[in-house]
């Protein structure tokens, strides 16, 4: 008899600690990020300084617990002919995925849509913190998506290989 409760003891607190991993995955350490809080910015061509562009119905979400968490959904009126005369294309962005509860951020759609050409993608903010690269895409009828990505940089920061010279100073 003592088996079965110390096994049933175990077992429940396994099932409890996976239903804690799951929550805090998904939901618990998400906040919304306000749109006074937040906004769209592009990289000039010309400049190379990050330009906020106008954007309305803006949805964004972020966690403080990983530096690529962040998600936005937002439409804008520029124009996608203008945007791509004035700003720097991002060539391989690849979206990541949102949680599910994050409804208007399919990363899939997204990352098909830049692979066919229908929606094109910038970018946003070059190491808006150490090795994370902002990455906007937007769509011809002004969709638009943002997330971050991890950078050269990020990449050998994270896998402990050494700092490539063309890396910028770390704060």
């Amino acid at each position: 008899m003592n088996g079965r409760v110390i096994v049933s003891v175990i077992v429940i607190c396994a099932v409890l600690a996976g239903a804690a991993m799951f929550y805090l995955q998904i939901y618990g350490f998400y906040h919304d990020v306000s749109e006074t809080d937040n906004r769209v910015v592009l990289t000039s061509v010309v400049t190379g300084a990050s330009e906020e562009i106008p954007v309305s119905s803006l949805s964004a979400i972020d966690a403080d617990s990983s530096p690529i968490r962040y998600r936005a959904c937002f439409q804008t009126d520029q124009s996608i002919g203008m945007l791509t005369e004035s700003f720097e294309l991002h060539p391989e962005a690849e979206p990541r995925v949102a949680p599910g509860w994050f409804e208007c951020f399919d990363a899939e759609q997204i990352g098909n849509d830049l692979a066919n050409g229908t929606a094109a993608a910038f970018w946003g903010q070059r190491n808006i913190e150490y090795g994370i690269d902002r990455v906007v895409a937007i769509y011809a009828d002004g969709r638009g998506y943002v997330w971050h990505e991890v950078n050269d940089c990020g990449d050998k920061l994270y896998d402990g290989s050494p700092k490539d010279p063309n890396c910028p100073e770390r704060d």
